[in-house]
């Protein structure tokens, strides 16, 4: 449905059959919030002999809650990890997130043990705000970037 190749290792690390099934239930349920979910990664064409290619996914868990908070998730196929798909994706969700002005924080959850996960969202500008170390699961947290004023 997407014109684009599916790799080999589709579908990517962490990302779940019932994933698929949460987002067309949520989709079914409130239709007007699907700029809340999921999204599939294509990468475009580049030359007259590439095809679109499907990459990864990222998107959102839902939409805000009432006290702002919107959390995010990636995951890229392995034949394209570490290559900045990650990372483009999510500055790219971040921007749509900030757009909103009743999101104040945005949330995102990874295993400590998936460093170029942790890297990426270092790179995005995440902080750290939760590690359970009998799990390995780390919460990061992300706010908008406030502009200085010069005067």
């Amino acid at each position: 449905m997407l014109g684009a190749t599916v790799p080999e290792s589709w579908p990517p690390p962490v990302f779940e059959p019932d994933d698929v099934d949460r987002v067309r239930r949520q989709l079914i349920a409130s239709p007007t919030t699907a700029r809340w979910t999921l999204h599939y990664l294509v990468r475009r064409v580049v030359s007259g002999a590439d095809r679109p290619a499907l990459v990864g996914i990222a998107g959102y868990a839902g939409p805000p809650t009432t006290d702002g908070v919107v959390e995010i998730g990636y995951a890229i196929a392995a034949e394209y990890q570490r290559q900045g798909y990650a990372t483009e994706a999510v500055d790219l969700l971040l921007t749509r997130a900030f757009a909103d002005p009743h999101v104040r924080i945005v949330v995102a959850t990874t295993y400590a043990d998936l460093r170029p996960s942790i890297r990426v969202l270092e790179k995005t500008g995440f902080i750290e705000v939760s590690h359970a170390v009998e799990t390995g699961l780390m919460r990061f947290e992300r706010r908008p970037v406030l502009a200085h004023s010069t005067t």
